[in-house]
Formats: structure tokens, C-alpha cells, sequence
């Protein structure tokens, strides 16, 4: 079933000596990597989108002696969490990926094999891409046949992958260095081990690291068949960038995001402190300290002074309107600043015009411009392996065939407007260009076919109608 030209696509075993003898020099760079700003910050954009916050660890402090801030445990410390950047990561991954991707090529046995391959879960493995994205700055894809000869693709987790580039602008890979963790069985329990593997020409070498020390364990290709080891002309990694720079969405918002929980957490403190709310002034207190003052004020509801003394209160109020306004200027930022959009905008009420429309995701598709730029690259890269897949299969030489990749946003679009316009247009451009604005259509091609066996279908009953039948002119 599966006939491997390795003369023609597939590099032979070959030793990749800088790879094998330099084990000093990845033993650096995986730890320079490891504690770096750019893992870092692909963490933290993992842990937002999962609602795990920097709030959460907050921890409530008061002016100590000295000035200095000491940490208290009888205060409130509501940690409370909008999470608008998870909001904004799912607006961009399906404002542009939520429908599914269109793959057209003129050659129909090409287009059939590409519309088995670009399936539903193929869609959805595109889904997940987007987010590690946005999150990351970058995601990778790795094509690869599993031990049945099966062509499969593999997401891996951003924050365990190094590539090494051959070019400043990202776009050549040298090698890969991937740095994961395993469970295994050391007789009495599961623990967990590390472990690092490199992906160049060569095919993959495996590591054991701990400590900081690489430990080589071994060499494996990409794919054996019949006992006989081959490797890609290429490496297998495929990068899907959020942007050209491989910046996080989470840079853009982090501070905003940690605001918008601080007030909101900060509102509900003072609102659980509320006999905090009241300054108690005493005179002349017939006790030993303002522990037991408070002590008998919420036991008995009383409190004891001696002579001439007695209790005062002053009031602090809390003004609502603030937070309020803190919120509003929080979101508003969050969504600018994140080039999202407001769903409950203004805009959209009574029957919006395209132009508002337009207007309320002018932000959000500055990234989605950006982002389609880099997929579709990637898609470009990703149909090399497909077709090299394609070619050692023998189901035929696609190499030269041209695929376009068309990404179908998922915008709002006022329908009645868009009706009236390829009404309009009519007589003026061709029925498949605006078959393919109308709000209704999905899928062109078979709206074209169906359109045509109407008409056909018409014809056909037209010709065997009389003179005296209905619809048919004496």
C-alpha cells in the first residue's frame, strides 16, 4: 500500500555530527530557553485563557509599623475574576477560523484527495492552533505517519518547543528542539521524567535530561518501512504565527486584565468591610483594648465606658459610581487595546447598516489580517508534506498544482441589506460572484449545481406541456 521514493523526496540516514557532539551547546540553549521572557510570557498566556490569574495569589496587606506593608488575615480578600482576555482569544479564533477553510484547486482528482485530508477534525485541529496562537504567538503542527503508515498531524504544546532558525525572519528551520515531560514506571510508583528531542535532517534524536545534563539515548526516523528507515527532505514542523513578530495577544492586555480583577475584587472587599465603613471614635472606654471593643460589640451589641465618655461614629462612603466608571474604562481598553469588539455595542441596535457594522470590526480584523498572512504560509508548507503523502502513495504528482486558500470570517452581516444588493447587481456581475455574497450560500459550487438542475429540471417539464396546460402561452 505504501511505496516509499526516497531517492526522489526523502533524504537518506545521514549523521548530523554538530547535533551528536554538541551536547554542551543544547544543554545551554534548552536552559536559556527554559527561564526565558518569551516562555514566560507564552505561559502566562496559556494561564489567563484558563482563568488562572495573577488575583488569585494577591494577598491583602495593611501599612505596618515603620511604614512598611505587612500581610493580614482578618481582612476580606475576594479574588474575582472577568475574564475578558479569554473573551477576546475566542473572538479572534472565530471571527477567522470558525468556518470552516476552503481548499481549490482546478484539478478534481487533487480537489477530492484534499477534501478527505481538510476533514472536520482536521478543522478542528485549525481551532487549536488558533488559540495556541494567540496564546503563544506561535503554534506548531507536525505531520507525521503513525506505526500503521497512517499520514496523521500533531499539535504540540508551544512551551515545549525551541526551533532554531537557519534566518533572522523565521522562516528556515536549522533543527528543532522539543522539551517534554514523561510519566514512567519505576517499579513502585509513576514520576515524572524529562526528556528532550532534537528534529533535524537526520531524523530525531532522543534525550534523557535531568539536572540541567542531556543524556543521549538513542536515534529514530521519521518513518520505517519494510525494516528500512526514511527521513523528510524537510523538518516536519510547520509554525502558525499569531503575527510576524511571534507576539502573545497576552502582552497587549495583561495590566489591563489584572485591573479590571483588581477593582472588581477591591469593590466586593469593601463591600464584605462594611463595619469598616463606620469610624468608631471612643471616649473614655472601660476596657483594655480594641480587640475586646469589638468583641463586645458584636457579642452583647454594647460596650462600656466609664464617666463622662461615650462612642462616636464617622461614615465613610463608598461611591459606586467610580467603580462603575472603572469597569467601563477597563473593558473599553481591554477591547481596544486587544483589537476585539464589543458585542453589546451601540451600533448594532435598530437594524444596522453595513457601514457600522463594518466599523465595530474594523479592530478585530487588523489581527485577523496579520493572522490569515501567517496560516496560510503554513497551510502552504503543510500541502508540501501533503503532497509528497500524495506522491509516495501513488495516487498521483501534484507538486505543481495550484490550491487557493480562502479563510470564510464569521462576521455579522445585515442580511436584508446584503439581499438587496445582489439583487441589485444583477445583469452587472456574474451569478456565481454574487451567489457567493448572498448571506444564505455556503458552498457555491453546489449552489451553482443546484441552481442548474432547477433549470434543467424546468426545461425538461416545459417540453412536454401543450397548449391548452397551465403556464404555457397559446
Amino acid at each position: 500500500m505504501f511505496e516509499i521514493f526516497k531517492n526522489i523526496f526523502f533524504k537518506e540516514k545521514r549523521i548530523d555530527k554538530n547535533l551528536e557532539t554538541n551536547i554542551k551547546y543544547l544543554e545551554y540553549i534548552i536552559t536559556q530557553f527554559i527561564n526565558s521572557q518569551k516562555r514566560y510570557e507564552m505561559l502566562t498566556g496559556e494561564r489567563y485563557y484558563r482563568g488562572i490569574h495573577d488575583i488569585l495569589f494577591r494577598k491583602r496587606e495593611i501599612i505596618g509599623e515603620g511604614g512598611r506593608l505587612q500581610e493580614v488575615e482578618n481582612l476580606p480578600n475576594n479574588k474575582r475574576i472577568d475574564n475578558q482576555y479569554e473573551k477576546l482569544v475566542d473572538q479572534k479564533i472565530n471571527y477567522l477560523l470558525g468556518k470552516p477553510i476552503t481548499f481549490y484547486t482546478e484539478n478534481k482528482e487533487y480537489q477530492k484527495y484534499l477534501s478527505q485530508i481538510f476533514n472536520s477534525n482536521f478543522f478542528r485541529i485549525i481551532k487549536i492552533l488558533g488559540e495556541d496562537s494567540i496564546n503563544n504567538g506561535i503554534a506548531w503542527l507536525y505531520p507525521h505517519y503513525d506505526n500503521n503508515g497512517d499520514f496523521l498531524f500533531r499539535v504540540f504544546e508551544p512551551t515545549e518547543i525551541l526551533p532554531i532558525w537557519r534566518d533572522e525572519a523565521h522562516t528556515i528551520l536549522e533543527f528543532v528542539i522539543r522539551i517534554f515531560i514523561v510519566q514512567e514506571w519505576t517499579g513502585n510508583s509513576l514520576e515524572d521524567v524529562e526528556k528532550v528531542e532534537v528534529y533535524g535532517l537526520n531524523g530525531i534524536e532522543k534525550y534523557g535530561y535531568k539536572y540541567g545534563s542531556l543524556k543521549y539515548e538513542g536515534h529514530e526516523d521519521y518513518f520505517t518501512s519494510d525494516e528500512n528507515g526514511y527521513n523528510w527532505e524537510k523538518i516536519p514542523f510547520i509554525p502558525f504565527k499569531f503575527n510576524n513578530l511571534e507576539k502573545p495577544l497576552i502582552k497587549k492586555v495583561k495590566t489591563l486584565q489584572d485591573g479590571l480583577n483588581k477593582i472588581i475584587s477591591t469593590f466586593e472587599n469593601n463591600l464584605d468591610e462594611d463595619p469598616r465603613r463606620t469610624i468608631l471614635i471612643l471616649k473614655n472606654y472601660d476596657g483594655q483594648n480594641l480587640g475586646e471593643f469589638r468583641k463586645n460589640l458584636s457579642q452583647y451589641g454594647a460596650v462600656k465606658v466609664k464617666g463622662d465618655g461615650g462612642v462616636e461614629s464617622l461614615a465613610i462612603e463608598i461611591n459606586h459610581e467610580n467603580y462603575t466608571a472603572m469597569l467601563k474604562i477597563f473593558k473599553d481598553a481591554i477591547i481596544e487595546n486587544g483589537r476585539g469588539f464589543n458585542a453589546k455595542d451601540d451600533r448594532l441596535g435598530n437594524n444596522p447598516n453595513e457601514m457600522n457594522i463594518q466599523s465595530m470590526y474594523a479592530d478585530i480584523d487588523l489581527d485577523a489580517v496579520g493572522m490569515e498572512t501567517e496560516f496560510k504560509v503554513g497551510l502552504e508548507k503543510l500541502l508540501y508534506f501533503i503532497n509528497i503523502h500524495l506522491f509516495n502513495t501513488r495516487v498521483g504528482d501534484f507538486e505543481k498544482e495550484k490550491v487557493d486558500i480562502i479563510f470564510n470570517k464569521d462576521i455579522l452581516v445585515n442580511e436584508a441589506q446584503s439581499i438587496e444588493n445582489c439583487t441589485k447587481s444583477i445583469g452587472i456581475l456574474s451569478d456565481e460572484t454574487i451567489i457567493s455574497q448572498h448571506p444564505w450560500v455556503k458552498d457555491v459550487k453546489a449552489e451553482m449545481a443546484r441552481i442548474k438542475s432547477q433549470k434543467e429540471m424546468l426545461d425538461y417539464n416545459g417540453a412536454f406541456k401543450g397548449p391548452g396546460d397551465p403556464d404555457v402561452e397559446e
